[in-house]
Order: structure tokens, then C-alpha cells, then sequence
């Protein structure tokens, strides 16, 4: 090899590497299923007490119905991969597969890409509205002391708390029960899913375990990015 190609190597490979992520990302958006997703798993039942309502699967795309799916990634198992855009949340299993479960994404989730990790989780959460949403709703002050956890409760039958560096920047996974939400984008919350996979997923993983919220195109941050702000994180 001359001079020039051996100089040229690296920048080549950095513009590899680079296409190589676009491609991944764009094949993950069309993961490829491994099975069908299984209607038994929204049926009605009760949860701590609460009941957890049916979902009609037929007026739900079964991309956005919990299954297997091939999935691409460096990540190891029990990581979340969240993509805002393409309204998925994976969690990888093994390599080249994850279960892939649908969401919808709230105010509060967009502009947001980085890396966070479960820093805590909760069973049917109490909802407390903030004062702002309760100016604008003022049939809402009967919650400002907080709304006990329930099947009208906003956040569902689960949240899962994230912290980046031990800071709570208020990002959260939790449940719904406006499941015909679930695919689009949502007037507020962070990221929602079907009461029932929130429940699979809270069961599947621990405090600790590694969340990552990627760019929306697709690709993994460098850095973490909320609204307005880009916070560097330590290498």
C-alpha cells in the first residue's frame, strides 16, 4: 500500500463508519419481526388490586403491538433504545434482537436525545398536574394534591424514573390509558406505552439499567441534547 492510501485509511474508515450508522439506523426503523404480535397479551385483567383495561388490537398497527423483532446494535442486553421519531421503544434481549413495544411521545419527550439510565420505578404512580396545566385546565385543582394511581390516571399502571449523571432532568417511561395515542405524538408526558407492556417491560428491567433516547435521525448522541441545551457529558 503507498504512502498516500495508508494516509488516507483513517478518513476513509471514519466516513465508513459513519454511513454505517445512517444504514443501521435506517434498517432498525424497519426492524424486521420475528413473530406476530399476540392479541392474548392485551386482554382485560387486574394489577395490584386495579383493573387493567382490554386493548382493542384490531384498531392498533401491529408495529406498535409488543414482538420480537431483529434489531441491530452495540449495546448489550437489557439496554432500552428509545427512537422519538419512528414512535418505538426496544429492549435488546441478544444480539441482533430485541422486543420492540409501540409509544407515543409527549411534549416533554421531544428535543430530547442522550443517554439515562432507571433510576427508579414505580407501581400505578400517583399524578400530580403541575400549576401551569392546572391554570389552563382549572377543573384539574382537584388533583393538585397529587391523583392517586388508577386506571384514568395519566401515568398508567407503571413509570420508570431517568437520571443522566444522577441529575432527573424529569423524563419518564410510563403507562397510558389513552392507548389510541400510542403511535403519534402526544399533548403532554414523556414517553407512553400501552398499560400492558409497561407492565412487561417494568418486570423485565432493574434500576440501573441503560437508556438510550436517540437523535431523530436515528443515529446514537454524542452528547445529551433537551430543548434549548446541549449538556456534554464526560467521556
Amino acid at each position: 500500500m503507498s504512502f498516500a492510501a495508508r494516509l488516507c485509511l483513517p478518513f476513509l474508515m471514519l466516513a465508513l463508519s459513519a454511513c454505517d450508522e445512517a444504514t443501521l439506523a435506517a434498517m432498525n426503523a424497519s426492524s424486521t419481526p420475528l413473530e406476530p404480535p399476540d392479541p392474548a397479551r392485551y386482554v382485560a385483567s387486574t394489577d395490584h388490586g386495579k383493573p387493567v383495561r382490554a386493548i382493542p388490537t384490531d384498531q392498533v398497527p401491529a408495529e406498535f403491538l409488543r414482538q420480537e423483532v431483529a434489531y441491530r446494535s452495540a449495546e448489550p442486553a437489557g439496554t432500552v433504545i428509545i427512537d422519538p421519531a419512528a414512535k418505538h421503544l426496544y429492549l435488546v434481549t441478544t444480539p441482533g434482537r430485541a422486543l420492540r413495544y409501540g409509544i407515543s411521545v409527549g411534549r416533554e419527550g421531544f428535543g430530547w436525545s442522550g443517554v439515562a439510565e432507571i433510576a427508579g420505578r414505580t407501581t400505578w404512580p400517583r399524578w400530580t398536574p403541575p400549576p401551569e396545566m392546572i391554570r389552563r385546565r382549572p377543573e384539574l385543582e382537584r388533583y393538585r394534591g397529587g391523583q392517586e394511581g388508577g386506571p384514568t390516571n395519566p401515568l398508567g399502571a407503571r413509570a420508570l424514573y431517568l437520571k443522566t449523571g444522577g441529575v432527573d432532568y424529569g423524563y419518564r417511561i410510563h403507562g397510558t390509558p389513552e392507548w389510541e395515542s400510542i403511535g403519534h405524538d402526544a399533548s403532554s408526558g414523556c414517553f407512553r406505552m400501552l398499560n400492558q407492556d409497561v407492565i412487561d417491560l417494568y418486570e423485565r428491567v432493574a434500576n440501573g439499567a441503560k437508556v438510550v433516547v436517540l437523535n431523530p435521525d436515528g443515529t446514537a448522541p454524542d452528547a445529551l441534547y433537551l430543548p434549548g441545551k446541549t449538556v456534554t457529558l464526560p467521556g
